[in-house]
């Protein structure tokens, strides 16, 4: 198939006309959680946007196989409490709680699974095997049971920083005072495999002692497995691009002789009400925290599919801020465009079109073609909005063929691509209605200074699991 598709490849820094190595089938790769945490709201809007990017390309026809790891080899240290086995700190169970837990978060964004979901721990021996055939081309070396890539030996003949626009010369001259270099010909250098301490307690044997492996070995042994030594698209958040994915395109060339990835694509940093997102300044929010309204950033509870509007309505290579003002324009435009998609099965059909409907169709796909532009694609289905509402409205006109294309169309790329469902109403809409009624009862007693009442609302919610808020934007609430 002829590609109209064009996407930015951080590798050349450009738009470029995307063509797969094999006809028809892509193979993606895009660097997975690490499952020793919940999983942050940055972190989901990288997997939204990939779920979007795969969404487009099955909705284009290719036959794609995205792999998505799981990073579970962490470098924990046994716990000091606990006298027996059961006791004791079992990583995999910590790995099992939040792997759960992110599938669990992926699931209510209406992300699809990959096609493969391969864990770091199930692919040692591949690890061991990649540091093996580098050290055997004598680009890495053995150092008291470790195990470095030597990125100065490999700079003689590659091009070390070719992702990140780095300078080897800069490198080198920002790292050469940092401490704990011993091992190291160069602080430049990175660890293929890392000896492990005695308090380690995940470590595998290999031929340089117990260790395990380094962090960016494990992506490479796990996208070369699945979609070869040279695959097309290899995804993940901006903050990897330097050193992970550097160091994956040094790994992937010195141990195959070849480039790994022909498209390099990265996501852009999420803020919240303008700054940076960051657990040590409290200026952080996790999604299940937006979705029950429990936080102190946002007037309301949302919807994870008006989250998730809110985040296609932003390019991927922007930065993206969360706030309530944000949200909440984001509801109202996804409830129009719900509120369209819907009326499209009451139109009434005439013999002419007031409108190009296919000029319509061609902006949706012209708006994805243009590296994946959501924001572009929504605007083009707020115009397909304004004409459906005035077809209902008896000011325009649409004829039955028109009106099939319309709507195969519009669920498509709302439904298929953009990934929003639309929001069943149940027992949480009634709720909603019941807390709306419940406050404006309420906030009538404090009108009238009435505060006996105000109080007995309040503590009677909170016995029976809601928390009411009041701010200076209002009141709100949230279930405990």
């Amino acid at each position: 198939m002829e590609s109209k598709l064009q996407v930015y490849n951080t590798l050349s820094g450009n738009k470029e006309v995307f063509k797969p190595i094999a006809e028809g089938r892509i193979g993606m790769y895009v660097c997975g959680p690490t499952v020793y945490s919940d999983v942050h709201l940055g972190n989901c809007r990288t997997f939204i946007s990939f779920d979007m990017i795969y969404r487009y390309l099955l909705y284009s026809g290719y036959k794609v196989r995205y792999v998505r790891n799981i990073t579970d080899a962490g470098h924990l240290e046994e716990s000091l409490s606990g006298k027996g086995k059961l006791d004791q700190l079992e990583p995999m169970e910590i790995v099992q709680k939040y792997t759960v837990g992110f599938h669990d978060i992926m699931g209510l964004f209406n992300a699809h699974p990959p096609t493969i979901e391969p864990t770091a721990t199930g692919h040692i021996i591949e690890q061991i095997e990649i540091t093996k055939n580098i050290l055997s081309k004598g680009l890495a070396y053995e150092s008291n049971g470790s195990v470095y890539f030597d990125v100065e030996k490999y700079n003689e003949q590659e091009n070390y920083g070719e992702l990140s626009g780095r300078k080897i010369e800069d490198l080198i001259s920002g790292t050469r005072d940092l401490d704990g270099q011993d091992e190291k010909k160069s602080p430049l250098d990175f660890a293929l495999w890392k000896k492990a301490s005695p308090q380690h307690i995940m470590r595998w044997p290999s031929p340089w002692g117990d260790g395990f492996p380094g962090w960016h070995l494990e992506c490479t042994a796990m996208s070369t497995k699945y979609l070869g030594e040279n695959f097309d698209i290899h995804g993940g958040g901006m903050d990897l691009k330097f050193p992970h994915h550097e160091c994956e395109v040094a790994q992937g060339t010195a141990a195959n002789g070849k480039k790994p990835v022909n498209y390099w694509l990265h996501t852009n940093m999420l803020t919240l009400n303008g700054q940076k997102m960051s657990k040590s300044t409290g200026n952080t929010i996790l999604p299940y925290e937006l979705f029950t309204g429990d936080n102190n950033f946002m007037d309301k509870a949302y919807h994870p599919m008006v989250v998730r509007f809110f985040m296609m309505q932003a390019h991927y290579r922007s930065v993206l801020d969360f706030s309530s003002q944000a949200l909440s324009a984001a509801e109202k435009g996804y409830n129009r465009l719900m509120t369209a998609v819907a009326d499209l099965e009451s139109l009434n059909t005439a013999e002419n079109s007031s409108e190009d409907v296919q000029a319509l169709v061609n902006s949706f796909y012209n708006a994805m073609d243009d590296d994946f532009n959501t924001s572009i694609l929504i605007a083009n289905l707020f115009e397909a909005a304004t004409y459906i509402n005035k077809v209902k409205s008896g000011q325009g006109t649409i004829t039955k063929e028109d009106l099939e294309t319309l709507k195969t169309k519009m669920h498509g790329f709302v439904f298929d691509v953009l990934g929003v469902n639309a929001i069943q109403e149940g027992a949480n809409d009634k709720l909603d209605v019941a807390m709306e009624i419940i406050l404006e009862v309420r906030k009538n007693a404090r009108e009238q200074k009435d505060w006996n009442t105000s109080d007995l609302i309040r503590d009677k919610l909170n016995e029976a699991g809601i928390s009411v808020k009041d701010g200076a934007e209002g009141t709100s609430w949230s279930i405990n």
